[in-house]
Formats: C-alpha cells, structure tokens, sequence
C-alpha cells in the first residue's frame, strides 16, 4: 500500500504548540546554515538551500530567520559550527531507523540519542546497518481529487518523476531528490498544490509488525523527533491504516 507519507501526516495531524514551533524554528535554521555554508547563499544555484527555505516557509519561519540563517551559512554572521550526521538503530520488533542529526557536540548528542533508542525499547547500530534498507527520494503527495489520475501521471512523469502511486484519498509522487524541485514547479503551472512535499528516505521493504510495537516504534520516533539535534527520522514500519489510527488516537 501506499503510505510512506503518513509518519509526516501524523506528525502533522498532532498539531505544533508556540514551544514545539520555537525547536521547529532552531531546527529548520540549522538546516539552512548547513545548505548555505556548503552550496553557497543563493538558492537558484544551491538546491539543498532552496529545499531548506521553502520547507521553512511551509512552516510559517518568519523571512528575518530565514535570511539569518542565509547569513550564518556564508559568514556574514557568525555562527557555531554544526557537522551532519546519520545515525542508525533498531527499534521495538526489530524496526530499522534513520535519524538526520545537526550537531555542534557529537560526543554529547550521540549519548543523548542512544539513551531515547534505549528508553523506547531500540537500539544505536553501527554505520551502515539498516541504511542500505532505504532509498534517498523526493516525495510529494497530492490531494486525489486534486487531479484526475492519467492527467498527474502524464504530467509527473514528464517533469522527471519517477513513479505515481494513488491510494484511496491521495496520489504519491516519487522521484530522485535531483529532479524534486522539477517536479514541484510543472505540478505548480498547473495551479496544484502539495499536501506535502520533502526529501525523504523511503523504506525498501516495509516491515510488518504487531500493533503493539507499532505503536511502540512510533512513540520512539517522536522521542528522536523531539530532541533539538535531530532533524528527521525515519523508519521502515509498514505504516497499515490500523496503526495510523492507533497513532491518532494515542494523539
């Protein structure tokens, strides 16, 4: 089934209190120092920087954040220096995860982390052994009665995307993080607009497990996604439309 989406939905669906919007701030910040200061401060030529801006502006990120953000990446202002890390674990039932980590303490946030991995019934693992289970890829989900179902094929396919995926009230659009942005402007020319829209990992093969350590491996996630160095975390749970409404419930 479709649904590699809905961990952002139920994120999404929890709603964002002023403290939990204040971390998403310093988080998507982080992530726009990181853009600037490797590709440079101007998004037409860095498209990691113009991914970070727009996901910020998504969120409602003021233009003086952004902007300052901008300026801590090139050394117009001066900032702490921030390294990107991947960490790597297991969560209950055996659940690979991904966790994107900015940090300018490595030794303190992989305590830190390793300790939520414990305490929601996980483990840290070494380099390399649940990533190979994902695939680096733009996700896009559009409304299905957005669009009729041949006509976004059509579309989608053309602008560089490489698969369109419809479910009962959505259509996914997957394609490579190179041809993420193509693909969101030839869907806005034609006046459509994403329920969401990221640079994601997507699971491989999504792992069943019973719906008791599903919703253990979702309280582990938002644990992860709480803590101020993690920017995004990842899993490959089949996300069934019994744990998505387990999820909201527990909301």
């Amino acid at each position: 089934m479709a649904g590699h989406s809905h961990w952002a939905n139920i994120q999404r669906s929890k709603g964002v209190a002023d403290a939990k919007r204040g971390k998403l701030f310093s988080k998507l910040s982080r992530y726009i120092l990181i853009a600037a200061r490797n590709g440079g401060g101007d998004p037409d030529a860095n498209l990691k920087l113009r991914y970070a801006i727009d996901k910020a502006r998504a969120a409602s990120m003021p233009k003086d954040n952004i902007e300052r953000a901008i300026k801590k990446g090139t050394g117009e202002l001066e900032s702490e220096i921030l390294e990107e890390l991947v960490y790597e674990g297991y969560g209950p039932g055996g659940v690979a995860i991904l966790v994107d980590i900015t940090t300018d303490n490595r030794n303190r946030t992989n305590g830190e982390v390793r300790k939520i991995f414990e305490r929601g019934g996980g483990k840290m693992a070494n380099p390399g052994a649940v990533g190979w289970m994902f695939d680096r890829k733009g996700l896009i989900v559009l409304d299905r009665a957005a669009i009729d179902e041949d006509a976004l094929m059509e579309l989608a396919l053309e602008a560089g995307a490489e698969d369109v995926r419809p479910s009962e009230k959505q259509y996914e659009i997957i394609c490579e993080p190179t041809a993420f942005n193509g693909v969101q402007e030839a869907l806005s020319k034609k006046g459509l607009t994403p329920l969401s829209a990221e640079l994601t990992q997507l699971a491989k093969t999504p792992m069943d497990v019973p719906l008791e350590d599903a919703k253990k491996v979702l309280k582990l996630m938002e644990m992860l996604d709480d803590h101020d160095d993690v920017q995004n975390v990842y899993s490959n749970l089949n996300l069934t439309d019994e744990v998505i409404a387990a999820a909201n419930a527990a909301g």
